[in-house]
């Protein structure tokens, strides 16, 4: 809900200053919806061009400043999130709706991903060649490419905004930041430890505010010359297109529809605890969740009993319930989807096994109990698109061929993953699964800072993220001739 700026509000930050702006959207806890955590300005087209010029302005100064400078403001940005982490989880947790143990890990992530692009802007390196010619020489180096648009989604709220600031911000570009409206309050912490670790004016800025109003300006400004986006395939496919218009470059990631195979040889428990974190853990609203569970003739009964009863056994409540395991769902909008699909796939004739309804708490919230599907068919719609819930099926294969190509059987390739005791079959996996990212004997969910996320499909637009693979977008490559 939209009111009218004023006293409380929190402001944008835009050309190192706190910025007010004339409405604000209050942002709810959707564990308790009685509780306002507080107003958060809605910058509009002018606030968010001003935060452009303002980035456009401080690049030449920034991309040439000494990279000392860069790690000791990325290292001090890092430690103030590792000081501040309670805190932040605590907002985290109220605003998203992730249980505070997965709030409190998800900003331990952050202040890391920080630290390592810190000691990476001391390891900015290069290459020098010879020549094919007699007497010239050849370096090839790496710079910024510019300005750069971030805008992030609600359900990582710190972990995803920091490895697309942290590596923008390393490598010598001005960053304009656009966070999800749902969860303002942990992107407004983290703008605050970044505004008080001494860039100079500009280099970062932050912009809260709708999408079709801030995030149309940042595809409509040809000053930004990348622009780096996380959330829906419809919304990916919209900053391609206006990112084409402009000759910038883009990066997409769009989610996914994420097999866990279960072989007949895997370990039992091992699988389902597997599966279980997978598809419910973050109450499945994660990318890289588990939502399609693919298992073997030998071993299909005993996993389905063992995870249904597992998933009935979790306990939905508030995030901040130390004894809560699932908090809810984000908002009444991503209930209701999610409640859509649950209702699709029993018209659809699969068999629910657990959850499938609301769950009542002592407060008024969005909550979902997990819910498990078997007997479904790969056609079914519930095994087609992403739900972004606490919701899994259960497909059952012939062995591990038709394991596979159920597996590969989707637009999607962002994670995949396998339970087997057989090396044979998780080599072969590794190499045939259509997907970025491949666990074995590992939930789907869950990656590690300092290496590449991303996928193939239609789960992934453009160059990987995290890790030395920010490079690949965050710079650009120049190649110098000399003659001596």
């Amino acid at each position: 809900m939209s009111i009218e700026g004023g006293v409380g509000m929190k402001p944008n930050w835009i050309n190192g200053a706190w910025v007010p702006a004339g409405s604000a959207r209050d942002n709810i806890n959707p564990s308790d919806t009685r509780d306002v955590i507080g107003a958060y300005a809605e910058a509009g087209r002018a606030e968010t061009e001003a935060a452009i010029a303002a980035a456009a302005a401080a690049f030449e100064g920034w991309s040439h400043s000494p990279v000392e400078q860069r790690h000791d403001i990325l290292r001090r940005i890092g430690d103030d999130i590792l000081a501040r982490k309670s805190e932040i989880a605590e907002m985290l947790a109220r605003e998203e709706g992730k249980i505070l143990r997965e709030a409190l890990g998800e900003t331990e992530r952050a202040g890391r991903i920080f630290h390592f692009f810190a000691g990476e802007a001391l390891r900015l390196s290069g290459e020098m060649l010879p020549s094919v010619r007699p007497g010239v020489g050849i370096e090839v180096t790496r710079e910024p490419v510019g300005p750069v648009g971030l805008i992030t989604p609600w359900n990582f709220p710190i972990a995803i905004p920091a490895w697309k600031i942290a590596p923008a911000l390393c490598y010598g570009n001005t960053v304009v930041f656009k966070p999800a409206e749902l969860v303002p309050g942990t992107a407004w912490l983290l703008s605050e430890i970044i505004a008080k670790a001494g860039l100079p004016e500009g280099v970062f800025n932050l912009v809260m505010g709708p999408g079709r109003v801030v995030g149309q300006a940042m595809l409509d400004a040809p000053e930004l010359r990348a622009i780096s986006f996380t959330g829906s395939q419809a919304t990916g496919r919209i900053v391609a297109e206006a990112s084409l218009r402009h000759g910038r470059r883009f990066q997409a990631e769009m989610g996914g529809k994420n097999p866990l195979v279960v072989l007949d040889d895997a370990d039992l428990d091992l699988a389902t605890d597997a599966a279980l974190d997978g598809a419910f853990f973050s109450t499945g609203q994660r990318c890289t969740a588990s939502s399609r569970l693919i298992v073997t003739d030998g071993i299909h009964s005993r996993f389905v009993e063992m995870l249904t009863e597992k998933t009935r056994a979790l306990k939905v409540g508030p995030a901040l319930d130390p004894a809560s395991q699932i908090g809810p769902v984000v908002d009444q909008t991503q209930l209701d989807q999610d409640l859509a699909y649950i209702e699709g796939a029993r018209r659809d004739g699969a068999n629910l096994r657990a959850g499938g309804e609301v769950v009542r708490c002592d407060t008024p919230g969005f909550f979902l109990a997990p819910t498990l599907f078997t007997d479904t068919d790969p056609a079914m719609r519930i095994n087609r698109e992403e739900v972004f819930g606490p919701v899994a099926t259960v497909l059952r294969a012939r062995d591990y061929d038709h394991a596979l190509s159920l597996a590969n059987d989707t637009e999607f390739g962002l994670t995949a993953g396998i339970c087997t005791g057989s090396l044979r079959h998780a080599q072969h996996f590794k190499r045939h699964a259509k997907a970025g990212m491949v666990m074995v004997n590992l939930p789907t969910a869950g990656v590690d800072y300092h290496v590449p996320f991303g996928g193939t499909k239609g789960s992934s637009m453009g160059p990987r993220e995290q890790g030395r693979y920010a490079a690949e977008f965050f710079t650009t490559v120049k190649t110098a001739y000399t003659r001596a």
